[in-house]
C-alpha cells in the first residue's frame, strides 16, 4: 500500500528501520540513490522475493484450488487465504478469487454456500459473498471430517477412497462397540434309518 505523496519521502527515510534479517540485507545491497519512489521500494522487493518463476507457481496454486478430500470447509478457507498471502502480488481481484475458491469447493459445501446466500453465491456482491464465507467458516461444530464426501475422480484415486472408508468404518465399530452375533451350529449326528441306531444306514 502507497503511504499518500506528502508523506512518501519521510517513508522512505524511515522505511530501513522498520526492517532486519533477509529484507534488510537486500536494501542494503541496492546501490545509493537507487530507490526514489515508493513504487522502486516496491519493485525491488518483489523482485528479490518473488522472482518471475515463483511468482508464477504461486498464482497457479491460487488459480487451480481445490479443497482437499478430508479438509473441512474452514480448513480450506484458511489454506486459501495462506496461498493468497504467500503471492501479495497476485493481481487478482477481489471477485475473482472468491469465483476461485467457490469452484474449488466439494458440491456439498457448495450447496451449503447456495443456501446461506438463499440462492446462486456468486449473483452476490463480493462483500456479500465474502461475508457468507466467513460466516461459514466461523462454525467449528465438530472436528471430525465427513465420513463420505463427493470427490472428483480426477482428484482422488480409487485406493485414497477404500482407505478412508475402511478407517470410517472401524472407528464407527470401536466407537458402538459393535461385536458380530456368533451362530451356533448344532453338530449332525448321523443315525440308521432303519433301526434309528447311532450308526448310518450303510
Amino acid at each position: 500500500m502507497c503511504p499518500p505523496p506528502r508523506d512518501i519521502r519521510l517513508s522512505l527515510l524511515l522505511f530501513p528501520f522498520s526492517i532486519h534479517g533477509p529484507a534488510r540485507d537486500c536494501l542494503d545491497k541496492e546501490p545509493s540513490r537507487s530507490i526514489l519512489t515508493w513504487d522502486d521500494l516496491v519493485s525491488k522487493f518483489i523482485n528479490h522475493f518473488f522472482p518471475p518463476s515463483k511468482t508464477t507457481n504461486l498464482r497457479n496454486e491460487i488459480s487451480n484450488f481445490q479443497q482437499r478430500f478430508d479438509e473441512t470447509f474452514y480448513e480450506a478457507w484458511d489454506r486459501f487465504k495462506d496461498l493468497l498471502r504467500a503471492c501479495p502480488h497476485h493481481g487478482f481481484t477481489e471477485l475473482h478469487q472468491l469465483d476461485t475458491f467457490y469452484n474449488g469447493l466439494n458440491p456439498s459445501d457448495q450447496d451449503s454456500l447456495n443456501s446461506a446466500a438463499g440462492g446462486n453465491l456468486l449473483e452476490r456482491s463480493a462483500q456479500d459473498v465474502l461475508k457468507i464465507i466467513e460466516n461459514k467458516s466461523k462454525v467449528r461444530n465438530s472436528r471430525n471430517k465427513p465420513i463420505v464426501s463427493q470427490v472428483k475422480a480426477s482428484n482422488v484415486d480409487s485406493s485414497e477412497i477404500a482407505s478412508a472408508v475402511t478407517s470410517a468404518m472401524t472407528a464407527m465399530f470401536k466407537q458402538h462397540q459393535v461385536t458380530p452375533a456368533l451362530a451356533f451350529i448344532k453338530a449332525v449326528e448321523e443315525s440308521c434309518v432303519t433301526c434309528g441306531g447311532a450308526h448310518s444306514y450303510q
